[in-house]
């Protein structure tokens, strides 16, 4: 129904750059004296909340009744919506174009404007301690004021030179504490930050033709026989040389031939030059 097929892995390529945001934090643990004694790089999965509540509680072994919880601190982050945003919608005929494909000059690639999403993603923090919670959470907070940018190359076999800024917001924080469950119920706090991630999506990236010739027929309205149209004259534009392509540095410029009537029948003229120089009469 859609016609072509195309994967851009756009929503894939979101959660990667998401996840890397906070793939490198730390907790350190000192002594009364201030001294630090350990540091611990604090694990990063994408994992549903409820999910990896339960995994923190208990993790039940495939060949016995033995339990084992996992360690803390940890994250997890999911998507949580996506949704349209009409505010940063672009007019839709706009197009990206190519300079080439490789192995010939006749042909270009293109897309039109991609559709704006707004990805919300929540990122959980899950600590025994509210000092471990705590420098995790202040190592992201000051990023975000309240916004985050990142430059991307969504297309980079296709177009190297192409990016796309991509805006991650934060909005809000929350917090949770089960300290007031049953004595043998393991403690876990639980910090819950939300972020928007601006992302577009493009559509399939066609191949077209390069237009080598610009051809205008000029007319006299009512100008003949039975008020029929008279044509004056045939404009016709082509680049010189004929074969440039992608050089928009270069200064190669266009010919100009024009045919007509000059003022008696069957007679014709021709007219050609660069329109970056003085015409030349041929």
């Amino acid at each position: 129904m859609f016609g072509q097929y195309f994967y851009h892995s756009k929503t894939k390529k979101a959660v990667a750059i998401f996840g890397r945001l906070f793939n490198n934090l730390y907790v350190l643990r000192a002594n009364s004296a201030g001294q630090v004694i350990s540091q611990i790089k604090v694990p990063l999965a994408y994992a549903p909340k409820n999910k990896f509540l339960d995994r923190i509680r208990s993790n039940p072994s495939l060949t016995d009744d033995t339990e084992v919880a996992i360690k803390l601190p940890r994250m997890s982050f999911e998507i949580t919506s996506i949704a349209y945003d009409a505010a940063r919608q672009l007019a839709k005929v706009g197009n990206f174009n190519t300079t080439s494909l490789a192995g010939t000059t006749n042909k270009r690639q293109k897309f039109f404007n991609p559709v704006p999403y707004t990805i919300t993603f929540q990122l959980n923090i899950f600590a025994k301690s509210q000092d471990d919670a705590l420098q995790v959470v202040e190592q992201i907070l000051p990023t975000f004021n309240p916004q985050y940018a990142l430059t991307i190359s969504p297309f980079a076999a296709e177009y190297p030179t192409f990016k796309e800024d991509i805006q991650i917001v934060i909005n809000g924080v929350s917090f949770s504490d089960d300290f007031e469950g049953a004595v043998e119920q393991r403690r876990t706090i639980i910090y819950s930050l939300d972020f928007e991630m601006k992302l577009s999506y493009h559509g399939p990236i066609s191949d077209t033709s390069v237009i080598r010739k610009s051809t205008a027929n000029v007319f006299d309205i009512k100008a003949g026989l039975n008020d029929s149209d008279l044509q004056l004259e045939t404009i016709a534009v082509t680049p010189n040389p004929t074969t440039v392509f992608g050089l928009e540095d270069s200064d190669f410029g266009f010919s100009t031939a024009i045919t007509g009537i000059l003022g008696e029948p069957n007679t014709s003229f021709t007219f050609s030059g660069y329109v970056d120089s003085d015409y030349v009469s041929n």
